[in-house]
């Protein structure tokens, strides 16, 4: 493996004191004690619980070859320990961050959106990879220390380097835009999310619209033409002085425009014009918000230079991740049953298109479709009513039952008719025997809910339960 950055370069971007026997070079860059691979930088941020102080000996332990501390915590190390000390760690990773971007000769694209984020950049990662190198940052490191870990890991000789970039405030976009400093930034959509922030969708499109601000000049903004935010968008693009709007979606005014679909249990197809050059292609996942995205995807590669043709190509080999509709089998007695693990996290627009998908899977004989649904927080004062309002998208699914837990949900529960109601429960963790026992064969079920209503262990306990033999593994 090729070095990722010489010790003298960190320490120089950094302005750091070196200490110890410090190797030529590092591999990577690592926060993690548990996943860092040998030969990495250990930086000790001190994250809201824990402080990465506490974990520089372990670091050491598992192999990395330098550890960057702060000032006041150098006397708790040995004084030959392989040491890069500095003012603030946190802000010398940021440091790192900027130097990476200044040496970095390629594309770089930044997303944001209150939706999709996660997705497009893996579909990103797809579609450029056909034309070179492409970095992308990991999971969903998407925030003040997610951004600069994913920048400062990027190598110099990629062609394409990817971005998410996230926020819960006002503010918070344009330290991170102005660090990535994208030649192309992509705007998703403008849902409902983290709306007690905010109190408005105009509040959440002018946060998002931050990531204007860091357009490299002649760049362009990516916006979705079907979000009622797109006139918003496109004025705080042209206030930030970006030249090249381009619009996506399936308005008949736009610039990659989606002219014919088809939805299927595990794919879709679309014919669409990107540009004004057409394109035919299979999206290996299914869903239509990701095929949406999958526009915004195609122009991106068409703005940064890369084969459209191969892009769209390559879009066949996009497969849900875990937490964000990962397909599982289960084995039950008498059969199988199909599993839609949503579990990553909830909100009234990835809420919907999840239903949306499990009316779209396919059941066995006697099968139903069934959605459990633990609470959407973050939404203030609307909260009640956009739980409510899930019962029209449950009906337009044909969702046989409903499973519910936290108070939030309760409002949906109450709501639902009696020949939908599964069971509810306070917490996910005491609704969880009642999803177990209410599986059987030919079902197909799907889990949801914000992060804080703690979703993914009933995810677990279903995989646990009726576990696939090895042989045959999940589908």
């Amino acid at each position: 493996m090729s070095a990722l950055w010489t010790v003298e370069d960190m320490a120089k971007a950094m302005r750091a004191e070196k200490s110890g026997a410090l190797p030529t070079d590092v591999l990577g860059i690592s926060i993690d004690s548990r996943s860092l691979t040998k030969g990495d930088a250990f930086f000790a941020i001190k994250g809201d619980n824990r402080d990465g102080h506490e974990f520089v000996e372990a670091a050491l332990r598992a192999g990395a070859g330098v550890a960057v501390v702060a000032h006041d915590k150098r006397a708790q190390f040995a004084a030959d320990e392989p040491l890069l000390i500095v003012a603030d760690v946190l802000k010398s990773l940021c440091d790192l961050a900027r130097a990476a971007r200044a040496r970095f000769g390629g594309k770089v694209i930044a997303i944001t959106g209150s939706v999709g984020k996660t997705s497009t950049k893996e579909a990103l990662n797809l579609a450029l990879s056909t034309d070179g190198k492409t970095h992308v940052s990991a999971a969903s490191y998407n925030n003040h220390w997610g951004v600069p870990l994913s920048l400062a890991r990027c190598p110099a000789g990629a062609k394409y380097a990817v971005f998410e970039i996230g926020m819960n405030h006002a503010g918070e976009i344009t330290p991170l835009t102005e660090l990535v400093r994208p030649h192309v930034a992509v705007i998703t959509t403008i849902e409902p999310v983290h709306l007690e922030y905010f109190g408005s969708l105009e509040g959440i499109a002018d946060a998002k619209a931050e990531i204007f601000v860091g357009i490299e000049p002649g760049g362009a903004a990516v916006i979705n033409r079907d979000n009622v935010q797109y006139a918003r968008l496109a004025a705080a693009a042209k206030a930030a002085g970006v030249k090249r709007i381009v619009s996506f979606g399936e308005h008949d005014d736009t610039d990659a425009f989606l002219l014919r679909y088809s939805l299927h249990p595990e794919s879709s197809t679309a014919e669409a014009v990107i540009l004004g050059e057409p394109v035919t292609y299979k999206l290996g996942a299914p869903g239509r918000h990701l095929l949406l995205n999958s526009i915004a995807v195609l122009a991106v590669a068409a703005l940064v230079g890369a084969d459209l043709a191969l892009a769209a190509l390559a879009l066949n080999n996009l497969k849900p991740a875990t937490g964000r509709g990962a397909r599982i089998t289960l084995r039950l007695p008498g059969g199988r049953a199909l599993l839609l693990d949503e579990s990553y996290n909830g909100n009234p627009a990835s809420m919907a298109a999840a239903i949306a998908l499990l009316g779209q899977a396919p059941i066995g004989n006697l099968g139903r479709r069934i959605a459990v649904l633990g609470d959407m927080l973050e939404l203030g004062p609307q909260g009640p009513a956009l739980h409510r309002g899930l019962v029209e998208k449950i009906e337009a699914a044909s969702i046989d039952l409903v499973f519910c837990s936290g108070p939030l949900m309760k409002v949906l529960w109450e709501a639902l008719p009696s020949g939908r109601r599964g069971s509810y429960a306070d917490t996910a963790a005491t609704l969880e025997p009642a999803v177990l026992a209410a599986i059987r064969a030919g079902d197909a079920v799907m889990v949801k809910g914000s992060l804080g209503s703690k979703m993914g262990p009933i995810v677990k306990a279903l995989e646990r339960l009726f576990p696939m033999p090895a042989a045959i593994g999940q589908a």
